[in-house]
């Protein structure tokens, strides 16, 4: 089962790497990690998504909150939640199909943000299912790369 960590932590230098070490030294896989500044100076919100059972997150969480750099640790999985992530895709693409894929990507609310010689960029936000929908429509054209932000995450009221 998948779940997501919402932690509010220090924004200091090496508190990212001193999480990563922790999860590191357990041997627990990040599936993503997002971090940014929070509304209050000096904090950042950490979105953790990890795979496994309930005893490793709630391993994990003891764990985190013996760090001194964290101050408050919430495992949203179950709560009420917005959970967004942003991807870049690079696709090939000829003046014939061009605008077959600006047609294709356009009921996602994806839009391009580049178009070169051979190649156009779109990006799109959204949960897993429609990020994973779109990157299958584009791939019979030819995905030349992506870029996947990892999920940020709030939980609602």
């Amino acid at each position: 089962m998948k779940y997501t960590l919402s932690l509010i932590v220090n924004d200091q230098a090496g508190v990212l790497t001193r999480i990563a070490g922790l999860f590191n030294r357990r041997g627990f896989n990040i599936d993503s990690i997002t971090v940014g500044k929070t509304e209050e100076p000096g904090l950042s919100r950490m979105t953790i998504v990890v795979h496994g059972d309930k005893r490793l997150v709630e391993q994990i969480k003891k764990q985190l909150h013996k760090q001194i750099d964290v101050h408050k640790v919430i495992d949203i999985t179950n709560e009420p939640m917005v959970a967004r992530e942003l991807i870049m895709i690079k696709v090939k693409a000829t003046p014939q199909t061009l605008p077959e894929i600006t047609n294709l990507i356009e009921p996602f609310r994806s839009t391009v943000v580049d178009v070169a010689h051979s190649t156009i960029t779109i990006q799109a936000t959204g949960d897993e299912d429609k990020l994973n929908a779109i990157i299958e429509l584009l791939r019979p054209y030819g995905i030349k790369d992506l870029v996947r932000t990892g999920f940020a995450a709030i939980q609602r009221g």
